[in-house]
């Protein structure tokens, strides 16, 4: 991501409020106005591993530093790939390293309702449509134009069904991802998302072209990861997402969709990423072995090396907490 341009922020109307707006007061055990909260947000697909840890410390510490509140929220909406029992395992990982947040954690699984009212009115202001298409569909659209827009391994959706469905019958629901809704056989006007990361700096993207249209609500009936998180920080008042610099990449679209549901834009952290042997970013699809907790201790200074913390003497888990919240606004992040 890079270059320079405007968000289209202003040309947006945003939906009508509503549901799950943090004006309305205290939501979700989130804030009131002016307070920092933060929150991790692990998807339970099984234990965490170092990487797990190193994000979930980043964001205690930075929560904990700026006297703020911190969060836990499971984002299960994939539940196919949640095993039963994974949401208890992360949670007993977590307060074995003594991470405990400051309201109980909430499940995403139970938030449907939420994410639908969005989706609804997305709808009715036009900025959300059905789709109909296949990722075969897709395939052949963006070769009968002469391209091959892949992205990250997926393709870059054309926009087939911005004004209708042709026929087919819908499978999922996409989020126009231009500058203004526009009518059929309009060139569409592109939209380019600029927002400041707290480590990385000026980040810029062009949302059209690079990403195309994104997924609310995928052919399976599942929400998409994009629609729950924005709903869900909006809800429980998040003001500073910490998290690793794999989701930077995600951060435009979710600014989109804060701009069009009327929620404010938090702060961004993205911190570095813990790699594997072979170089590739640590994770459980690239097998990614489970939490040593064997010495919790142990386990918390590995993760704040990785985030540049200096070496803490510290005989105790609470001790070596306490020093890390004083050393972490000393850290590049």
């Amino acid at each position: 991501m890079s270059g320079a341009g405007r968000s289209g922020g202003g040309e947006a109307q945003a939906a009508d409020a509503g549901v799950d707006r943090v004006d309305q007061g205290d939501r979700g055990d989130g804030r009131r106005a002016g307070r920092y909260v933060g929150r991790f947000a692990p998807s339970p697909t099984g234990p965490l591993h170092e990487g797990s840890l190193v994000a979930a410390l980043a964001s205690w510490l930075d929560a904990r530093a700026h006297g703020g509140r911190w969060l836990i929220r499971i984002e299960d909406v994939d539940g196919p790939r949640c095993p039963a029992g994974a949401d208890a395992m992360v949670l007993s990982q977590l307060a074995q390293v003594r991470l405990l947040p400051d309201a109980p954690p909430v499940w995403q699984s139970r938030r449907g309702a939420a994410y639908q009212a969005a989706l609804d009115r997305l709808v009715a202001a036009g900025w959300a449509y059905p789709c109909g298409c296949s990722r075969k569909d897709i395939a052949e659209a963006i070769a009968a134009r002469g391209g091959q827009r892949e992205r990250h391994g997926e393709l870059v959706y054309p926009g087939t069904c911005r004004h209708g469905l042709h026929g087919k019958p819908a499978r999922a629901w996409r989020l126009r991802s231009t500058a203004q809704v526009g009518r059929a056989g309009e060139a569409p006007v592109p939209l380019r998302i600029d927002w400041q990361d707290r480590r990385l700096g000026p980040q810029s993207q062009d949302l059209t072209d690079e990403v195309g249209d994104v997924v609310l609500k995928r052919a399976d009936g599942l929400w998409a990861y994009q629609m729950a998180v924005v709903v869900d920080d909006g809800w429980q008042g998040v003001t500073d997402v910490v998290r690793g610099e794999d989701l930077a990449d995600n951060t435009p679209r979710q600014i989109r969709l804060q701009e069009l549901l009327g929620l404010p834009r938090p702060r961004y952290l993205h911190t570095p990423l813990v790699l594997g042997d072979n170089g590739e970013k640590l994770s459980k699809q690239n097998g990614a072995r489970a939490l040593d907790l064997g010495d919790p201790l142990a386990a918390l200074r590995r993760a704040g090396e990785r985030l540049g913390l200096p070496a803490l003497a510290a005989r105790t888990m609470p001790e070596w907490l306490e020093r890390a919240v004083a050393a972490w606004p000393a850290c590049q992040c």
